[in-house]
């Protein structure tokens, strides 16, 4: 495993999109997009404010330096503006796997396709360069989109995690979990991408 990639900036690209460090400058373009209640609905959070806005960046930005993710800015190639943000998360270098997920995407790049690229640019840099032998996701129980978005990565369902975080208001929330594994890469980036 090349761990030591994961402390260069990545850029990853393909016809569709395009993935640049969290840390670029044009991280203040998720402005524009990021305060919509619909979008951090199952993500433990809200962002309703300029200082709540702060507070991720901030948030994110440490946790990358230290080590505990990679997040990316998601940029559309087609319309060559900032769509979201995803990341390389629970990074475990020891097991060599780590998460995909903490994803999420303005209104107007919902449904247009732009995740399935974004993900098989991370699927296959993690398996092909930084060698992970597992990615898995998550996603909220009753978060039946991302279920199926992570489904049609060909990612094989794993099982629920009962109160697997509490979220910004103080409930308990259960995930649904998901794995692609190193075996399985070739197969799937065949048959499905």
């Amino acid at each position: 495993m090349n761990a030591e990639i994961l402390k260069a900036q990545i850029e990853l690209e393909n016809d569709r999109v395009k993935l640049v460090p969290f840390n670029h400058p044009r991280n203040q373009e998720l402005k524009e997009i990021i305060f919509d209640d619909e979008i951090w609905r199952y993500m433990g959070m809200f962002i309703r404010t300029l200082s709540d806005f702060e507070a991720y960046l901030q948030s994110t930005l440490k946790q990358k330096k230290e080590g505990i993710c990679y997040p990316f800015l998601v940029i559309d190639k087609m319309s060559d503006r900032v769509a979201g943000s995803t990341r390389y998360g629970y990074l475990n270098i020891p097991s060599q796997k780590c998460e995909i997920g903490w994803t999420w995407y303005g209104k107007d790049f919902q449904g247009t396709g732009l995740n399935k690229a974004c993900k098989h640019a991370l699927l296959k840099f993690g398996f092909e360069n930084i060698g992970f032998r597992r990615i898995q996701f998550s996603a909220d129980q009753e978060n039946i989109r991302s279920q199926r978005a992570i489904e049609k990565l060909g990612a094989s369902k794993e099982g629920i995690f009962r109160n697997n975080y509490v979220d910004s208001e103080g409930k308990s929330r259960n995930d649904v979990y998901y794995s692609i594994i190193k075996e399985d890469w070739n197969s799937i980036e065949k048959e499905l991408f």
